[in-house]
């Protein structure tokens, strides 16, 4: 793993051209996705203020699972694409805020894929507008996290369906799954 360098982050992100669906190619595990999860996409929308509606979907048990939050510039006058996310927690009884770091870390000029993480390299997702991507493509995201100080032995595939299961399937309204993931199942 590289040394503990500063970050090298997207400058100039045109969050219009960033909004829309995107697909996880793969990430390193959280306590806060399905360790079964497949399917697992986000969904970004620019609100009139600014901010980001965030719509994180995953399908677990055959069961959709999602949680809802809020981007927004971690600091309105950067052109860094540095941004924060707020989730609540748990998701059937959203009460609790949690904030955590969304770090654009490279972005095609297409916009069409995307290496994502944060300062502490805890997280680490690489995104696509496909289901699937390049291996060609995806091996230079891998190589730029790595530059970037990732461990990259820890990114997981995500298992991706194509086409991608519609969002009016069954779900997972009692956050079952949530409560799984703080037991490590």
């Amino acid at each position: 793993m590289a040394s503990k360098k500063a970050m090298e982050v997207v400058k100039g992100i045109d969050l219009k051209r960033y909004m829309g669906r995107w697909y996880e190619i793969a990430s390193f595990p959280s306590m806060f996705q399905p360790k079964n999860g497949v399917n697992t996409r986000a969904t970004y929308a620019l609100k009139e203020d600014g901010t980001v509606h965030v719509l994180n979907e995953t399908w677990s048990d055959g069961k959709r699972v999602f949680i809802e939050g809020t981007a927004y510039k971690a600091d309105p006058n950067s052109d860094e694409a540095k941004l924060k996310v707020k989730f609540y927690v748990p998701p059937f009884l959203p009460i609790i805020p949690i904030v955590g770091d969304y770090w654009v870390l490279y972005l095609d000029e297409d916009y069409q894929y995307a290496l994502v993480g944060q300062p502490s390299r805890k997280y680490l997702w690489i995104l696509c507008r496909n289901t699937h991507m390049d291996d060609e493509i995806y091996n230079r995201l891998v190589e730029k996290a790595r530059e970037e100080g990732y461990d990259v032995t820890k990114l997981h595939k995500t298992p991706q369906s194509d086409p991608p299961p519609e969002e009016d399937g069954p779900q997972d309204t009692k956050g079952i799954w949530w409560i799984k993931s703080i037991f490590g199942k």
